[in-house]
């Protein structure tokens, strides 16, 4: 059919009324608009999860509004906190041989200097090892004057010059087997004094001083006198009690708005510091997070194994922070959730819990000021939301 007669056709039809007169235009999309706008006064209500429900079954459900209210952008948290040395800081003195424990000079929590003697060990292999050494500095000697006779001959062309290669490479090897026993006197534990004064004297010592690697406070003595102890059996624990860390199990909650950096604090010992790093696991049990932190200026205000309360600041990261009910959180998908009040019903809202209390809650989000969420009855709202995800 040509296009004119088409035209002509659906005119007449229409003047004849065989089609019904729709509505204005303006009249169908005047709704959808407010709709819109509406919808668009919540940012959150674009970035949550739809729950489509109607006035009726919204007091059907029992559920009750509460307005958001906004609240300064930093929040302190408390926790409960372990203080420990370092690792960087602990130094573990072990017996450099097998032996006799003489004395020890040392008891726990004293503090030490660095080279200052903690224990004598009578050994054995100390006497071998120094045995060792003084023949080897008897051959050393034995050899470099061999190589000197030899060199002197050479130069009245009374011997070959081959027999000085060979008398030079015996001086060479005996000096490199004298260097490997002095390394293994200071591998025992002998300092370089006392390595010296056994070359000039001659006189072995049986027992031997071990000494503190660094300065600090002995946190464990692991021997006792009249113990026979094998070689790096432990003996001392010695450590810097300054800085210490302290370690913490932050909720999973707050983890969002927590990151190195942040401020802690001691209140009750008056000392303060940094989070250093974030663990990087969430325990099962507990659904939380280790954090570690350095306190400075620990020293007679707080010791290793020490419990202790700790604040921390959790700073605001540009997002808008808001104080709602507490019943108004809800853990869905491991995460917290508040469902807002939309138009067409709610909309669930992920959000960073950053403090929780008995009566109210702390939360950052993308809401408005005016925004209203549901803050009883949730069970409704909370069994449609956990629906989406076998949708």
């Amino acid at each position: 059919m040509p296009a004119p007669r088409i035209q002509a056709l659906f005119h007449h039809r229409a003047r004849a009324g065989s089609a019904p007169p729709g509505p204005p235009c303006v009249s169908l999309r005047l709704p959808f608009l407010v709709l819109a706008v509406l919808a668009l006064a919540s940012p959150a209500a674009a970035a949550g999860i739809p729950i489509r429900m109607e006035e009726r079954e919204l007091r059907a459900a029992g559920i009750e509004l509460a307005p958001v209210q906004p609240e300064p952008g930093t929040t302190d948290i408390s926790l409960p906190g372990v203080a420990a040395v370092p690792p960087h800081q602990l130094r573990i003195v072990a017996a450099p041989a097998a032996g006799l424990v003489e004395a020890m000079l040392a008891a726990p929590d004293e503090r030490v200097a660095a080279g200052q003697p903690l224990a004598r060990l009578r050994s054995n292999e100390l006497v071998e090892a120094q045995r060792a050494f003084l023949e080897a500095l008897t051959r050393d000697a034995l050899a470099r004057n061999k190589l000197w006779r030899d060199e002197a001959l050479l130069r009245e062309r009374i011997i070959a010059e081959r027999r000085v290669l060979t008398t030079r490479a015996e001086a060479e090897a005996a000096r490199a087997t004298l260097d490997e026993r002095r390394q293994l006197l200071a591998l025992l534990g002998m300092a370089q004094a006392d390595v010296r004064a056994l070359a000039e004297r001659r006189e072995i010592a049986p027992a031997l001083a071990i000494a503190s690697p660094a300065a600090g406070v002995v946190l464990q003595r692991q021997a006792a006198p009249g113990e026979r102890v094998a070689q790096a059996a432990p003996l001392f624990t010695v450590a810097q009690v300054d800085p210490l860390w302290v370690s913490l199990q932050a909720p999973l909650s707050v983890i969002g708005a927590l990151g190195p950096g942040a401020r802690v604090s001691l209140p009750a010992q008056g000392l303060e510091g940094t989070v250093l790093r974030l663990g990087q696991s969430v325990d099962p049990a507990t659904q939380s997070v280790a954090v570690v932190a350095e306190v400075q200026g620990t020293t007679g205000r707080l010791r290793p194994g020490q419990v202790a309360q700790v604040t921390v600041a959790l700073e605001p990261n540009g997002v808008a922070q808001w104080r709602v009910p507490a019943g108004a959180v809800v853990r869905h998908r491991e995460r917290p959730w508040v469902f807002v009040r939309t138009p067409e019903g709610f909309a669930a809202t992920p959000v960073t819990l950053v403090a929780e209390t008995a009566q109210s809650a702390s939360i950052r989000a993308e809401l408005a000021t005016g925004d209203r969420v549901a803050a009883r009855g949730l069970l409704t709202l909370l069994a449609t939301l956990a629906g989406t995800d076998r949708d």
